[in-house]
């Protein structure tokens, strides 16, 4: 492993964050379509200071004083930043301000308000936003202020030219008000930030004084939550706690407007702590994360909608159970109507068969319709248990408020430990017919959460298959028994894929068997569908599998730590990034087996964090027609030439030369699971 090459795993998400910005670019896609992929790009460079950037700048404090493989990641993060923030202000000022004026749509962005707007503006400010604000003048002796993580605030200098002046701090309320004004006249519309605003009106709040200056900035803050090991109280109470101080991290970035002056700046720096941050310069106006709100609801500013599927062969008189019992069934969301996971929890909660439920969640929906389920079925006196993720960044405070009421209604709540993670995504209904013990199970790529399904591609396997039942079984009380005595002990998985336990060496052994029938002259292929590829045991395998001669096709949304296509080492590896009106999510890995072709899916990526330090479940598809229809939609999917990118050498997304057939993917695996409604049984 110490002879291969790989990508650095933080540069490569920033490329994959800069194939968003990509589409941004596209003259092709609706407007606002495009508006959104750069709320989408702002909203996940928030999240790689939060999460991301503490790593590299503690790595680069290291770098300072011994030899390490992340010395220069921190200069090139920047640098690359920087060149796609320009290339953002470009595509949004440049291209996208002025589509939207053509549409009559005038957002305002950094130029007077118009004299016609003026008094509606005025009115807005003082009836709604005054209320709001808070100002603070930080030229007192002694005054403290600590700025929330990536809320929005002005530096306000007061006073005449020759006077000393005064700074004031004022918070922006984009939290507590809807950060764009939408006023329409004369068949116009206008569409004025909250920050413009605040700054039309500055004169109003400092009467009698003189505005020298005003600039926007905001601080991004570390993320991680401090969960100690040996605390030994009830976890949720401790996430609860450790939630109240996450906006009080370590600053990660300062970020502030053009031309702040130098003296301003040092001052804040100084005042606010912020000499370990990285200070970067933006444009006016930060947040843009904010753009997905934009007020337009113009016909054909966005794409038009596809209406999931709906007929997947389910009777409204047959019990969804037996209906499984007969043979698997397969669905893909966002494509496929989720209604049917929903009936799945929904009857579950009801049958009079049906005696206990077990259910992973890691993300639920705010108004989760699959937790009311569960709720009412320990109302109806199933027994239930639900091993809860409460450390799913960003989703903890939710979980824990769902995991409060399902305990509530006698749910029996399960924790995992605090170190390791259940990322699994599995349901598992356990029902007593006719004195016969009977499984119906749920595995799943993504996360049991319907708000999520809109948008997230994802597949779904529902089996009565025992075997592979029972084994999912023996993990839900390895989990409970776990939960209590912080202790397990080993299961001898046939079927699933466990993380923790088998997963990583199944992988291995899978790919190996690849290596051994190219070098007997039989067929060998691997075909892997991944979220992120960072973990290096596995990559180096697949050099191994590459150097022996195995064609190696890999489909990677973001993170992606394998080099392709270098000779030698992965001459036989490709890898594509497919960017869409989707986030593409789901977890595929086929291997060919000597054109006997073996198919998994699951909810594991191949990361570090995966098969290290969390609980995942893959799963084998045994259906023949379930299998050839997933490896038809992978097929699909490499055979994209518009939206996808091939990843080059030098991590550089590379635009793949249109053809014909024109294929776009998420389009065309639609119309294949609409050529495939199944007649009513």
């Amino acid at each position: 492993m110490d002879n291969y090459s790989f990508f650095d795993r933080d540069l490569s998400w920033l490329l994959f964050n800069e194939r968003i910005l990509m589409e941004a670019e596209k003259e092709d896609i609706p407007v606002m379509e495009r508006v959104n992929f750069l709320s989408i790009f702002s909203s996940n460079l928030d999240e790689f200071y939060r999460v991301r950037m503490p790593v590299i700048l503690a790595l680069h404090k290291l770098s300072k004083h011994a030899q390490h493989d992340k010395e220069d990641v921190l200069e090139d993060a920047q640098l690359l930043i920087e060149h796609q923030q320009q290339k953002f202000g470009q595509v949004f000022t440049g291209r996208l301000i002025p589509l939207l004026k053509e549409n009559k749509v005038n957002l305002l962005f950094n130029e007077p308000i118009p004299d016609a707007i003026q008094d509606k503006v005025s009115d807005y400010f003082f009836s709604q936003v005054m209320a709001f604000l808070q100002p603070i003048d930080l030229s007192e002796t002694g005054k403290k202020f600590f700025p929330e993580n990536n809320r929005l605030y002005f530096l306000v200098n007061l006073g005449p030219e020759q006077a000393k002046e005064r700074t004031i701090l004022l918070n922006i309320p984009s939290n507590q008000l809807p950060r764009f004004y939408n006023v329409t006249t004369d068949e116009q519309q206008y569409i004025v930030f909250l920050d413009d605003i605040i700054r039309h009106n500055l004169h109003k709040l400092f009467k009698n004084e003189e505005v020298r200056g005003c600039y926007s900035f905001k601080i991004t803050r570390d993320a991680e939550l401090d969960l100690k090991d040996e605390y030994h109280g009830d976890l949720s109470e401790q996430i609860e706690k450790q939630l109240l101080k996450r906006d009080m991290g370590m600053a990660t970035r300062f970020l502030h407007q053009p031309n702040i002056p130098l003296r301003t700046l040092h001052m804040i720096t100084e005042k606010l702590g912020l000499q370990g941050s990285s200070v970067v310069e933006g444009g006016m106006y930060h947040n843009l994360k904010d753009l997905m709100s934009l007020p337009v609801n113009i016909p054909g500013m966005r794409y038009c909608r596809w209406p999931p599927i709906t007929n997947n062969g389910l009777t409204e008189a047959e019990s969804l159970f037996d209906h499984i019992d007969k043979h698997d069934h397969v669905f893909h969301a966002p494509y496929q109507s989720y209604n049917s996971i929903l009936r799945f929890f929904n009857e579950a909660a009801i049958d009079t068969d049906v005696q206990e439920i077990s259910v992973t969640l890691y993300r639920v929906a705010s108004d989760s319709r699959i937790v009311n389920a569960l709720i009412s079925a320990a109302c109806n006196g199933k027994k239930v248990k639900v091993m809860v993720e409460l450390k799913a960044r960003f989703d903890e405070a939710n979980n824990i408020k769902w995991a409060k009421q399902m305990k509530a209604a006698g749910v029996e709540i399960i924790y995992s430990d605090k170190a390791l993670k259940v990322h699994a995504k599995i349901a598992l209904v356990k029902r007593l017919v006719n004195d016969r013990v009977k499984y119906t199970g749920l595995l799943a790529t993504g996360n049991l959460n319907e708000s999520t399904a809109a948008f997230y591609t994802d597949h779904i396997l529902m089996t009565a298959n025992p075997q592979m039942l029972r084994e999912m079984e023996l993990l839900f009380i390895f989990l409970a028994k776990k939960a209590k005595t912080s202790d397990g002990y080993p299961i001898d998985f046939k079927h699933l894929l466990v993380a923790q336990f088998n997963l990583q060496h199944r992988f291995l052994e899978l790919i190996d068997r690849e290596i051994a029938n190219v070098k007997q002259g039989l067929s060998a292929a691997i075909t892997i569908k991944l979220n992120n590829l960072e973990e290096r045991v596995l990559i180096s395998k697949l050099y191994e599998a590459s150097q022996a001669g195995v064609k190696i096709s890999l489909i990677v949304r973001s993170i992606c730590c394998i080099i392709p296509g270098v000779k030698g080492m992965s001459e036989n590896i490709t890898v594509r990034r497919i960017v869409d009106r989707y986030l593409e999510h789901g977890r595929v890995f086929i291997f060919n087996n000597n054109n006997n072709p073996e198919v998994f899916m699951g909810s594991a990526d191949w990361m570090n964090r995966n098969i290290y330090r969390r609980i995942e479940v893959c799963f084998p598809v045994y259906d023949q027609n379930i299998k050839t229809e997933i490896m038809n939609i992978i097929d699909i999917q490499l055979k994209d030439n518009v939206q996808a990118v091939n990843l080059n050498q030098r991590l550089q997304n590379v635009i793949i030369e249109k053809h014909e057939p024109l294929v776009q993917s998420q389009r065309d695996i639609y119309k294949f699971l609409q050529g495939k409604i199944y007649d009513k049984v």
